[in-house]
C-alpha cells in the first residue's frame, strides 16, 4: 500500500507589488497633471541647473509636487532594497511584511535625519543653508526613485537578474548622489568656506555616519 503524504503548497502572491507599482504611477501622473511645468523642469535636473535655481526656495520643501514624489521615491527605494537584499539570498522579495518593514523604517529614517538636521541647523544658525541644501538632495533623490521605478519593476518580475545589473544600479545611485554634492559644493561654496567646520560636521555626523550605522546593521543581521 502507498501511503500518500500531503504538504500545504505556500503561494507567496505578487499582487500587492503590482497594486504598489500601478499606485506609483498614478502619482506621477496626478504630479504632472497637478505642476506640468515643474515636472518637466525637473525631468531635466541631469542636464540643467533650471530647476535648482527657480525652485531653490525653501517653501517648496513642503508643496504638494515634494510630497507627492517623496512617497514614489519611499516606495521605489523600499522596493529596491527588498529586491536586493532578496538577490543575494538573505529575505525573500515577495514577502509583503518585510516590505512594509523596509518602507516604515526607511520613512521614519529620511523623515528623523530631516528634523535632526534642523535642529542642528538652528543650533548653529545655518538653517538657510541646510533648508536649501535639503531641497536640493530631496530633488536629486527623488529623481532616482523615479529612475528606479521601472527597474524595480523588471528586477521583481524577473528571477534572472545579474549581480553586474545589481551592482550597476547602486553603482548609478552612488554617483547621482556624488553629483548633487559637487552641485552643491559649486552653488554654495562662498557660504561653505564661511563655516567649512560647521559643514565638516554636518557631513560627518549627519550623511555618512547613519548609512555607516545602517550599513552595520544590515551585515550583522
Amino acid at each position: 500500500m502507498i501511503e500518500t503524504v500531503l504538504s500545504p503548497r505556500v503561494i507567496e502572491t505578487q499582487d500587492w507589488a503590482t497594486y504598489l507599482f500601478v499606485f506609483s504611477f498614478a502619482l506621477i501622473a496626478i504630479t504632472r497633471s497637478a505642476f506640468e511645468t515643474r515636472f518637466n523642469d525637473f525631468l531635466k535636473i541631469l542636464v540643467s541647473d533650471k530647476y535648482i535655481k527657480v525652485y531653490k526656495d525653501t517653501s517648496h520643501l513642503m508643496s504638494g509636487f515634494t510630497i507627492l514624489l517623496f512617497i514614489v521615491q519611499i516606495i521605489s527605494f523600499s522596493f529596491f532594497i527588498q529586491i536586493a537584499l532578496s538577490h543575494f539570498g538573505y529575505v525573500s522579495k515577495t514577502d509583503w511584511i518585510l516590505f512594509l518593514r523596509i518602507f516604515t523604517f526607511f520613512g521614519v529614517f529620511v523623515l528623523s535625519k530631516f528634523l535632526i538636521e534642523k535642529i542642528i541647523a538652528t543650533t548653529f544658525n545655518i538653517e538657510e543653508f541646510t533648508e536649501q541644501l535639503n531641497l536640493q538632495k530631496v530633488s536629486y533623490r527623488t529623481f532616482i526613485g523615479l529612475l528606479l521605478l521601472p527597474v524595480n519593476i523588471y528586477l521583481f518580475y524577473n528571477d534572472n537578474s545579474s549581480n553586474v545589473f545589481i551592482f550597476c544600479t547602486i553603482g548609478v545611485i552612488l554617483i547621482i548622489n556624488m553629483y548633487s554634492y559637487l552641485i552643491s559644493l559649486k552653488i554654495y561654496q562662498n557660504l561653505i568656506i564661511g563655516k567649512l567646520f560647521y559643514f565638516i560636521l554636518y557631513l560627518c555626523a549627519l550623511e555618512i555616519a547613519p548609512y555607516y550605522f545602517i550599513y552595520y546593521l544590515i551585515t550583522k543581521n
